[in-house]
C-alpha cells in the first residue's frame, strides 16, 4: 500500500520534515520566500492527501475544487483567517492550527513593541546612528512610563493572558475586553473587564491580541483612536485587518494616540511607501511574533503531527473544525494511488 502524499507549501524545520517522511511521501515548495505561485500551489495540492500550509496560502473553494483528495489542511499558525473553515467542514476536510506553542513568544514581541514605542527605542537608535544625539537636557527623548500604568488588552485568549501576566510584573492595572468575560483572568491576574470604549478611554497602553474575524475586521478606526488618551500607545500583534491603517495614520499625525507599534499590516509585506512608515511615532516589525527557532520548530512539529495523525486514521491534536470529523467517510489510514 502506497503511503499518503503530502504537499508542504514552504520549507519547514527538519525535525518536522523527518516526522512527515517517516509515514508519508511529500513534495515541498523548497523556498523561504516568495511563496509558491497560486497555480503551482494548486497543482501540487491536486495530488495531495493532505497539505501543510502557512498563513499566506488561501484555502477556499478554489483550493477544494483543485484538491479533491485532500483530507486535512494543517495550518502552521494559530490564526486561520486564511482558511474558509465552513467550506472545508462542508466537504469533510479537517483544518488544524498550532495554538499554545507560540503563546509566550508572541506575548514577548507584544511586550518588546510596547516598551520600544513607550521609550522611543527605535527613534533613539536612529538618532545615534545619524549623529543627532543631542546633549542631555530635561526634555530630550521623553517617553511614557510603563511601570504602574494602565494596560487595556483586547482579546483575553492565550496571548492576551500572557501579555497580562507580563503587565502584572510591571505593577500595571490590567483592563481587558473580550467577547466573553474571563473569571479566570480576573481572579488570577486581578484583571478588570471593560466595554471597549471605556477600555480605550482609560488605558495608557492598548494591546490588540484578538483574532481577525468578521467582528474584529476594521475594529480600530478613526472613532476608536479618538477615544484614546493623547499619551496612549497602541500595539497590534493580531492581524493587520483589525486596523484601518489610513485612520491610524491620521490619528498618529494628530497625536492621539501618542504612538503605535505594529507587528502586522493590512498588506504583507507592507510596501515601503506606506505612509505609516514615515511617522516617527510608529514602531514596525515584519510579522515576527512567533519568530524564534524553538517556537517555529514547535509549530512545524505540531502541524506535522496533526497531518500524520489524520492521514493514518487518528484524530488531530488541535482541530479547528472537529465537526468535520462527522462528515468524513474514512476510518482507516489513507493511501495514495500511484500517479
Amino acid at each position: 500500500m502506497a503511503k499518503p502524499h503530502v504537499f508542504i507549501s514552504r520549507r519547514i524545520p527538519q525535525p518536522a520534515l523527518d516526522l512527515i517522511a517517516s509515514t508519508c511521501t511529500y513534495s515541498m515548495w523548497d523556498h523561504l520566500s516568495p511563496p509558491a505561485p497560486r497555480e503551482v500551489f494548486l497543482s501540487e495540492a491536486a495530488r495531495a492527501d493532505g497539505v501543510l500550509v502557512m498563513p499566506s496560502e488561501r484555502i477556499d473553494a478554489e483550493f477544494l475544487d483543485a484538491a479533491p483528495r485532500c483530507r486535512i489542511v494543517a495550518n502552521m499558525a494559530v490564526g486561520y483567517d486564511n482558511i474558509d473553515v465552513a467550506a472545508l467542514t462542508q466537504r469533510g476536510v479537517i483544518a488544524t492550527n498550532t495554538p499554545d506553542v507560540l503563546t509566550e513568544t508572541t506575548a514577548d514581541i507584544a511586550w518588546a513593541l510596547l516598551m520600544a514605542a513607550a521609550r522611543r527605542v527605535v527613534e533613539g537608535h536612529k538618532a545615534v546612528q545619524a549623529g543627532r544625539w543631542e546633549p542631555w537636557h530635561p526634555f530630550y527623548m521623553l517617553g511614557q512610563d510603563v511601570f504602574g500604568a494602565t494596560i487595556g488588552i483586547v482579546g483575553a485568549g492565550r496571548i492576551g493572558t500572557a501579555v497580562a501576566r507580563r503587565a502584572r510584573a510591571f505593577h500595571m492595572r490590567v483592563l481587558y475586553h473580550n467577547r466573553r468575560r474571563s473569571p479566570q483572568l480576573e481572579v488570577a491576574l486581578d484583571a478588570t473587564y471593560r466595554e471597549l470604549d471605556d477600555l480605550l478611554r482609560e488605558s495608557d497602553f492598548v494591546v490588540m491580541t484578538a483574532p481577525l474575524t468578521a467582528e474584529t475586521r476594521g475594529l480600530f478606526g478613526a472613532r476608536e483612536f479618538a477615544l484614546m488618551k493623547d499619551t496612549a500607545v497602541f500595539v497590534n500583534v493580531s492581524r493587520g485587518g483589525v486596523v484601518n491603517e489610513k485612520a491610524l495614520y491620521e490619528a498618529l499625525k494628530a497625536g492621539r494616540p501618542w504612538a503605535a507599534a505594529l507587528d502586522v499590516f493590512e498588506v504583507e509585506p507592507t510596501p515601503p511607501d506606506n505612509p505609516l512608515l514615515q511617522l516617527p511615532n510608529l514602531v514596525a516589525t515584519p510579522h515576527i511574533g512567533s519568530a524564534t527557532l524553538r517556537t517555529r520548530t514547535a509549530m512545524a512539529m505540531l502541524a506535522a503531527r496533526n497531518l500524520v495523525s489524520v492521514l493514518h486514521g487518528e484524530p488531530p491534536l488541535t482541530p479547528i473544525n472537529p465537526e468535520a470529523l462527522r462528515h468524513t467517510t474514512w476510518t482507516a489510514p489513507l493511501s495514495s494511488k500511484e500517479d
